[in-house]
């Protein structure tokens, strides 16, 4: 059937009733469903545009960003990373609602750590937290404008960080946990009296290690002992690099590397079989295998350095607060690793521990 239209006088064409109800009918035919479909589609489209442009989303993006890297993940330096978040959160600065904190690990490489830091300057955080020194420095070689808070870095004045502990200059402070070298030689000296000469396992290409490794000598060889250093650029030639040592070394000492303390495992298992006594520079490779640590509980690290962060997030500039060396360090022995070694630790050593590994 035809359709029926009028030519109105504005011009425009008009249906009649029977065309325009035929229409209708027609439209009443097709499928309901698709129809439905389509409308939820634009609604949704309509919602995520409005939420996007909404006070809501934007308060989140608003939020001050504090940026935290870490060179690897292990146990020290997560506990590190968890001190600092905590110390912001018990002074109100807590993720997603005070501040945004975002994490990411270099998993151990350093080129990452380099894009690492570029990605955290491009975001233009309020600060910046690396943890240990090859993400420090690539925070610092990445940005002299953005404050830089550091934690776990040995010697952050000889790796190019700061001038001096005290007057730290330019945008970057923190805190240093250089390790207690004489208390450790003496735990090494009284739990084996017998050790002539320490192995020292470490990356020379990280400059906290380098650092140690030079004070560790001059330390022990005031305390009558030889050194022995054996090296691993990478995590993969830990246990290589600890099986050199083999019979060359009465005890072997792992300082705080970050490349030998991620495969820490791999030392442990070596220096048992070998009966080799292994130390720690840090306490939280105690549980993993070493016999005993005197050093830094990096959890206490952590809120140290989150203090200094709240400073910065309080308009303080890191140059006018001065980097510190961590406060604190525990005594954590390991009698049962202790025995795999063919050790036994001496009562009175075990007597004050802070912690006793069971």
């Amino acid at each position: 059937m035809p359709l029926t239209t009028t030519f109105t006088a504005t011009g425009h064409f008009r249906r009649s009733a029977a065309a325009t109800a035929r229409a209708e009918a027609g439209n009443a035919a097709r499928p309901l469903m698709p129809r439905l479909a389509a409308a939820a589609g634009v609604a949704a489209l309509a919602f995520a545009s409005l939420m996007a442009t909404s006070p809501i989303a934007a308060r989140a993006d608003d939020l001050p960003l504090v940026a935290v890297t870490a060179i690897v993940e292990h146990p020290a330096l997560d506990a590190a990373r968890d001190g600092v978040r905590d110390a912001l959160k018990d002074a109100g600065y807590e993720d997603g609602k005070t501040i945004r904190f975002v994490y990411e690990s270099a998993q151990g490489n350093p080129a990452t750590a380099v894009q690492i830091a570029r990605k955290f300057v491009g975001e233009n955080p309020a600060v910046i937290v690396p943890i240990a020194t090859p993400s420090a420095q690539a925070v610092a070689s990445a940005t002299q404008d953005i404050p830089v808070v550091f934690t776990a870095v040995s010697d952050p004045v000889g790796a190019g960080l700061i001038e001096s502990l005290g007057k730290p200059g330019a945008n970057i402070t923190g805190v240093s946990d250089f390790s207690p070298l004489g208390d450790q030689v003496a735990l090494i000296k009284q739990i084996t009296p017998n050790v002539k000469t320490v192995g020292i396992i470490y990356n020379p290409g990280e400059a906290n290690s380098v650092a140690l490794v030079s004070a560790f000598k001059g330390v022990a060889e005031d305390a009558g002992l030889k050194v022995v250093e054996s090296t691993a650029n990478n995590s993969s030639s830990v246990q290589q690099a600890a099986r050199a040592l083999v019979g060359k070394v009465d005890a072997i000492y792992v300082p705080t590397d970050n490349t030998v303390v991620s495969a820490l495992e791999s030392a442990v298992q070596v220096a048992q079989e070998a009966q080799i006594p292994l130390y720690a520079g840090d306490t939280d490779s105690v549980p993993r295998g070493a016999i005993a640590a005197v050093g830094f509980n990096y959890y206490d690290v952590g809120r140290q350095t989150g203090e200094m962060v709240v400073e910065v997030l309080g308009g303080q500039k890191p140059s006018k607060i001065p980097a510190i060396v961590a406060k604190g360090t525990n005594l954590v022995v390991n009698p049962g690793a202790a025995e795999k070694y063919g050790v036994t630790i001496p009562a009175d050593v075990v007597a004050k521990a802070t912690k006793v590994v069971q």
